[in-house]
């Protein structure tokens, strides 16, 4: 995955994760949108990964016919469901050095793409989140999703002292070494591997990046809210047991010092958007 540039030096790589479950009626059009988007206007190598996790219907097929059709495509099928399981499998075994993920049906805009994952590769950042609920964000949703979300973060702030602005905006990206550091210690294989994620990488003083995203909300969303809603308040109970039990902290947590000289190649776009940095 890694390249070199024309001055032999090795450009870094990032592999985009698109999990997927039952999504086969709109999957080719997603993935052949954000393939053309990226080969047009992305300066760095990628790959795209779909993670199809126990699909019943014909996503892994659709999955396969994008791996002919499309030359930074992949795709890999696990048996059971999960977004975070499809997530951590993937992002574990990557040999790009920033890995990220973003929603089947591109709620967020491919434009906040690049002033998310550019902090990572210049080791500016550890992790970097979209955010719904930044003041210069664009977001379209029902009240309900909007009541739902930002009560949903205000409990992270009282419960687990959260300092970012957004757990569940689907649009995420890690530089590799550190997941691998944290993945073990990430426990939910669903919806909360999100929060999880972040909550370890805060407690364990890494920087946290947030960029404001445009974000459409899909009326096709099958998420179960409330079944989502009460596992994500049991992942917040047993991350809140981990603290009172001394066992918020990870050891050897790899930390990488932001470059002099950026590594963003000529002609890349700028990434003049506003961004928020949390480091405890």
């Amino acid at each position: 995955m890694n390249e070199q540039n024309a001055g032999g030096a090795r450009q870094r790589s990032v592999e985009i994760v698109v999990p997927v479950y039952n999504e086969a009626h709109v999957l080719a059009g997603s993935v052949g949108r954000l393939h053309a988007y990226l080969e047009s206007s992305f300066p760095f190598p990628f790959t795209i990964t779909v993670a199809d996790n126990a699909s019943t219907d014909a996503t892994w097929q659709a999955a396969l016919d994008l791996t002919q059709r499309l030359p930074h495509v992949h795709a890999v099928h696990l048996d059971a469901k999960g977004r975070g399981r499809a997530l951590k499998h993937v992002w574990s075994r990557s040999e790009a050095d920033v890995v990220a993920y973003m929603d089947v049906d591109l709620s967020t805009g491919l434009e906040g793409f690049f002033p998310l994952v550019a902090p990572l590769l210049s080791g500016h950042s550890d992790v970097a989140i979209g955010s719904r609920l930044h003041r210069q964000s664009a977001v379209q949703r029902g009240a309900k999703r909007e009541f739902i979300s930002r009560s949903y973060n205000l409990l992270l702030k009282a419960g687990l002292a959260a300092r970012f602005s957004d757990a569940q905006c689907g649009f995420k990206a890690v530089r590799t070494e550190v997941f691998r550091a944290l993945a073990p210690h990430i426990e939910d294989t669903a919806w909360f591997f999100d929060t999880e994620l972040l909550v370890l990488a805060q407690r364990n003083k890494l920087r946290i990046h947030e960029v404001p995203v445009d974000w459409i909300d899909d009326p096709d969303s099958r998420v179960d809210i409330v079944r989502t809603a009460l596992d994500d308040l049991k992942g917040m109970r047993r991350m809140f047991k981990q603290t009172i039990t001394g066992r918020a902290r990870i050891a050897a947590v790899p930390h990488r010092t932001r470059t002099t000289t950026p590594v963003l190649p000529a002609g890349a776009p700028a990434t003049s958007a506003e961004h928020l940095e949390y480091a405890s």
